[in-house]
């Protein structure tokens, strides 16, 4: 193990240090855990498969009118009402 010097903001140390009291470790304990978290969130995030999203006009989906998207609406509010005087959660 390696002595070096960092500088760092002194808020920052403080809140540290508060951390580190509270849960009985080392200030060294908490940063070094703190920095191993930052660098394997990194590397996770490297590793991970990139996923494509559909954007806008790529993939067709349901060609709705504006009258059935009206009638969608307004079945949706209207289930919504009878589940609320039901008692029931309308999300359910």
């Amino acid at each position: 193990m390696r002595r070096t010097t960092v500088r760092i903001d002194d808020a920052l140390l403080n809140e540290a240090k508060a951390y580190a009291a509270r849960n009985g470790r080392s200030l060294t304990s908490v940063m070094e855990d703190a920095l191993r978290q930052l660098l394997n969130r990194s590397t996770e995030a490297a590793e991970r498969p990139r996923v494509e999203l559909p954007v806008s006009g790529a993939v067709p989906g349901p060609m709705l009118t504006w009258a059935e998207l009206k009638e969608l609406m307004e079945v949706d509010f209207v289930e919504h009402q009878l589940a609320k005087l039901g008692g029931r959660d309308a999300d359910a």
